[in-house]
């Protein structure tokens, strides 16, 4: 796996496919492996998929500072200078599609169109739910509990069931973990988002992505930001959890597409 200096860090990174280039950026306590490679293989068909790994995350930098969202934005936008790459279609989940807000409004030039699932804005109107029963299972250290609370905890409760889903979520946990002081410093980024006041600044074609059954972020948090952005697209997934692509990779994909090709 390719590693690429992006401004102060380095970056591990994956590209594969071909077309327009569709920059991934994945959330809280995710890997590049995340995204799984049913949503992967379709959307290599269309594009020049970029994913990559945040810093302290797999290959990439450790962590050795506190940083906010913000400072993940600009490494994304280094990442793109250190590809070679003016810009891009941006797609970013739940944290991910925090730093997207960011990068979008801090580079707009760098944003062909912007894709927001299951995220957050901050500021009046959010919500940022407290989940015990996942923060116990987490620092308990039993990392095949964690796996399945963080599991039952991002989708659904049917598609929980799914024992195929969960073995390759499974396997991804076990093959790159991410540290918990990693997402602690996640998390503390995530507490002091808030682009609620600048997001009408956007301009670019912007689709809002959530699913009614997420239990991470509320799917008030999508309508909230899709309210605040002028013009944008809000498509609401009834029954569907956080990690909306694993529950839906094709349907993702087809999403991506539309908006991608279509709305550029």
């Amino acid at each position: 796996m390719p590693v690429v200096e992006a401004g102060n860090v380095e970056l591990s990174y994956e590209r594969s496919g071909s077309g327009p280039p569709l920059l991934l950026i994945m959330g809280l306590s995710g890997t590049l492996l995340h995204w799984g490679e049913p949503l992967m293989e379709a959307l290599r068909r269309d594009f020049d998929v970029i994913i990559y790994d945040h810093r302290g995350v797999g290959a990439s930098s450790r962590v050795e500072a506190p940083f906010t969202i913000a400072d993940l934005a600009e490494d994304a936008t280094a990442l793109l200078s250190a590809l070679e790459l003016e810009s891009v279609h941006v797609t970013g989940i739940s944290m991910g599609g925090m730093i997207a807000q960011e990068l979008a409004l801090t580079h707009p030039e760098r944003v062909r169109t912007l894709m927001l699932g299951c995220t957050y804005c901050g500021g009046p109107g959010s919500s940022l739910p407290t989940q015990p029963e996942l923060a116990a299972a987490v620092m308990s250290g039993d990392r095949e509990r964690a796996l399945r609370a963080m599991w039952e905890a991002n989708v659904s409760e049917g598609f929980a069931q799914d024992s195929e889903a969960y073995a390759r979520f499974h396997a991804i946990g076990l093959k790159r973990a991410v540290a918990l002081a990693v997402t602690m410093e996640q998390l503390a980024a995530i507490a002091g988002h808030d682009t609620s006041a600048r997001l009408g600044e956007l301009n670019m074609p912007t689709l809002v992505v959530h699913g009614t059954a997420d239990r991470i972020l509320p799917v008030e948090n999508g309508r909230l930001v899709a309210e605040l952005i002028p013009g944008s697209r809000l498509e609401i997934w009834p029954d569907i959890g956080h990690l909306f692509f694993w529950e839906l990779p094709e349907r993702s994909a087809e999403l991506v597409r539309e908006h991608a090709l279509v709305s550029a």
